[in-house]
């Protein structure tokens, strides 16, 4: 008769210790890479609806502070609520969502319900209606980015209470995970920049 040549079942040690290593990848990876986030309000609609499931991508920002470069307008980025909104109530360590419209430099302004970048009427396809407010030229500070929510009459953002640090910001949504039937990247129109 000859011998056995069952393998021998890998000891439950092991089994653990891989365990251990994945959960220490997985969040490693959701600390600093992405991380799955949700909307809670609707500041962002119509790209984003209240209870819409998004990943956030972590490391581009980092990545462009670090090279000194900037992330682009129309980006939509998740960030810590600045100083003056800590100050009237905001938890620093909460999140908010809004879209890029304005850089470092970049003079800002909003006129007869649009907005303006460097004297240049920026055509926003995602808008729903006109800004029913009047902004006056503002210029981006350094190290600072202008943004508003893309329901932008309904949106607590840069025209309320200023420049946002790019410190503040946490990362950039990239995909939307739920509702299932708009499962995929976050897409946005290509505005037209025009004169006038």
């Amino acid at each position: 008769m000859s011998p056995s040549t069952s393998t021998p079942k890998p000891p439950k040690e092991s089994s653990w210790r891989a365990f251990l290593v994945w959960a220490l990848l997985a969040l490693l990876l959701r600390w600093q890479v992405i991380e799955p986030r949700w909307i809670p309000s609707g500041s962002m609609l119509p790209t984003l609806e209240i209870q819409d499931r998004i990943l956030v991508e972590k490391l581009r920002p980092r990545i462009t502070r670090k090279e000194g470069r900037q992330l682009s307008t129309q980006s939509v980025v998740v960030f810590h609520p600045p100083k003056t909104l800590v100050e009237a109530g905001y938890e620093a360590n909460s999140a908010l969502i809004k879209r890029i419209v304005g850089l470092p430099g970049d003079q800002i302004a909003v006129h007869n319900g649009y907005l303006y970048r460097n004297g240049k009427l920026i055509e926003e396809s995602w808008l729903q209606s006109p800004m029913k407010y009047e902004m006056d030229s503002v210029i981006v500070p350094k190290d600072s980015l202008w943004v508003l929510g893309d329901n932008r009459n309904n949106s607590l953002d840069s025209h309320l209470w200023g420049a946002l640090p790019i410190e503040n910001v946490i990362g950039t949504a990239i995909w939307r995970y739920w509702p299932l039937e708009k499962f995929g990247p976050i897409r946005f129109p290509t505005p037209i920049n025009f004169e006038t």
